[in-house]
Formats: structure tokens, sequence, C-alpha cells
């Protein structure tokens, strides 16, 4: 078997300008912001064909509603990219998720008010993780409120859309 970090040509990268790395049967890009896996759900809402209720969007984030939340106003911010895990992810992405989860929590604070702010990232199905692209949740916490990771229960589309729009607003200027 050859070298498992190739770069390889292929079927889109016409499209994409650059070759790909291939590590471990995994899809990368070699320039950030140049793939995106098909068959990943986060990769759909950044292109647009899922839906979410987007909350915030620049260069190398998006920011949407957990469509089943946890918390009111459970929040993820995921990598534009398509980046595995935290050992897939580079340090400018990392970068970028963590600053762009700082003005969410600001905006979670001034709209939510919750008594707490729980910040998260699992890698691995081990650590929990369900969504195999990068992201990190945000889940405003009660006192006294059980702790949960994932809820099974979709969100109400009317509550989310309301919070997404509130948060929207309420993002501070960067």
């Amino acid at each position: 078997m050859g070298n498992p970090d190739t770069l390889l040509p292929m079927d889109g990268d016409e499209a994409h300008g650059s070759p790909r790395l291939r590590r471990g049967g995994r899809v990368h890009a070699t320039n950030e912001g140049d793939v995106m896996n098909p068959s990943c759900i986060f990769c759909e809402i950044v292109r647009g064909v899922a839906p979410a209720f987007k909350v915030y969007e620049d260069e190398h984030t998006l920011t949407f509603m957990d469509a089943f939340p946890v918390t009111d106003g459970h929040t993820l911010v995921v990598t534009k990219a398509h980046c595995t895990d935290l050992f897939d992810a580079s340090p400018p992405l990392l970068q970028a998720v963590m600053a762009t989860a700082k003005r969410v929590a600001h905006a979670l604070r001034e709209v939510v008010r919750p008594d707490g702010l729980m910040v998260f990232q699992l890698n691995g199905a081990a650590a929990g993780q369900t969504v195999f692209h990068y992201h990190m949740h945000l889940m405003p916490r009660t006192s006294g409120e059980p702790l949960m990771l994932h809820s099974r229960s979709a969100g109400d589309p009317g509550r989310l859309r309301a919070l997404a729009t509130a948060l929207s607003a309420a993002m501070p200027h960067a």
C-alpha cells in the first residue's frame, strides 16, 4: 500500500482549483475551504442544500441552531471546510471557530440570558461525536437542569427561527 497521506486528483478537483489530500480514507482540502464531503450534513448546510436556522457566517465558519437542541439556544459553530475533528482541523480554522464562538456567546448571553454557558466539542464516536465534521456546541444552561450532550427530540421550527433571528441581530461587531 502507498503512503496514506498522498495528493490525489479526485472528482471535482477542477472545480476547487487544487488537489486534495487523502488521509486514512478521508478527503481533506489542501487549501482551507476547498472541499466538502458530499455525505456530510454539515457540508450540505454550508452549501445551502440542507436547511438550517442560520445565526452568523464569515469566511471560515457558519453558526446555526442545533436542530435537536438540548437547551433553549443550543447553537453550533462549524468550519466551512470539511474537517472531521480536532485532529483534522488546522490551527487557523480552530482559531476562527473559537473567535466566532465568543461572539455567539455574547449574543446568547444577551438574548437567552442563561445562568451559564456550556461550550464543548467532541472528537470521535467514543467521545460522543455524532456528526463527523468539526463543530463546537454552545449550550445555554439553567441552574439545576440535568446535564445532557445530545437530544433526540427535534426543536420547534418557530422557536429555532425566532432564536436565530434574535441571535443574529444581537451579534457583536468584530
